[in-house]
This record gives C-alpha cells, sequence and structure tokens, in this order.
C-alpha cells in the first residue's frame, strides 16, 4: 500500500486528496479529500487495506511520504489497530513513492489539466475528483491488468464479488 498528499488549486481555493493505492494492482482502495492538508485528511479505513492485503495473503507495508501527516498520532493508532507497518520515505526522496506519484500524474493528466474549473466550487470540485476515483476503481482499463480495470482484475482473479 502507498499513500501520499496531492494539491489542487482551482480559482475557488485549494483542495487536497490522499488515497490509498494498492501495489498489487493499482487500485485506490480508500481516499479523502479535504481543503486542508491536515490530521483529518489522515482518517481513513485502513481496514480495507488490511482487507485486501490479508485476501492476498502476501506482505504488506503502507508507505507515507515523510509528512508531518504521518507522524499524527490517529493515524499511527490506526496503522497498529490493523496491524499494518508504516515505511517512510527519505525526506524529499519522492522516487521512493513513485508509484502514488505515478497515479497522480496519471489523474492530473486525465481529468485536471485542460479544463477550466473557473465556475466551479470546492463542492464541485470535490465531487469531480470522487467521481474520478470511483470510476479509476471500477471502469477505467489498465494495460498492465490485461485490458481490465483493478475492480475487474480482482473479481477475474476471484478476490472479490
Amino acid at each position: 500500500m502507498l499513500s501520499d498528499i496531492t494539491e489542487f488549486s482551482i480559482p475557488a481555493g485549494k483542495v487536497y486528496l490522499s488515497p490509498m493505492i494498492d501495489c498489487f494492482d493499482g487500485m485506490p482502495v480508500s481516499w479523502r479529500i479535504s481543503v486542508s492538508p491536515n490530521g483529518e485528511i489522515g482518517q481513513r479505513d485502513v481496514g480495507g487495506c488490511y482487507y485486501s492485503t490479508q485476501r492476498r495473503r502476501k506482505a504488506h507495508h503502507p508507505h507515507r511520504s515523510r509528512l508531518s501527516l504521518t507522524l499524527w498520532p490517529g493515524w499511527i493508532q490506526r496503522m497498529d489497530q490493523t496491524q499494518l507497518r508504516r515505511a517512510m520515505s527519505r525526506k524529499g526522496c519522492s522516487p521512493d513513492n513513485s508509484a502514488c506519484e505515478g497515479f497522480f500524474g496519471r489523474m492530473k493528466n486525465e481529468m485536471f489539466y485542460g479544463r477550466s474549473w473557473v465556475d466551479i466550487s470546492i463542492e464541485g470540485f470535490t465531487q469531480a475528483i470522487e467521481d474520478y476515483m470511483v470510476w479509476y476503481r471500477e471502469k477505467r482499463i489498465k494495460h498492465s491488468l490485461g485490458g481490465m480495470s483493478p475492480l475487474e482484475y480482482r473479481q477475474n482473479l476471484g478476490l472479490c464479488a
């Protein structure tokens, strides 16, 4: 599992996205959207991440960039409760989290860049992010998954209903 935070700046303000990406198939397992990059954005359902990886019986180590958020007590408590182990990259070393950075790049190219967000409210933009995340998980095909979406790939392997 990987996680990081990215910022979107639109005329109405800034919006932050923090997804939890499963390295197995690139599926965004959970995500939080916020107007502030504070501890609240780190509050997520890591139980879904635990289930996702336990189902495959593989070792897993959620990864977060070294941000103050990674030291937030609520995040540490959630990791401990689900028996997930934290791994953080060295300060200023984004290649350690390149899969999450790649996800952000694809997302911004596919849904953010090249569009005018002038008349879009923060709420409207937040909904656009939410819609994209669901589409990416359920519909967006990936060549590395045999032309299936992450959800279809898991269903094909019998990993989820």
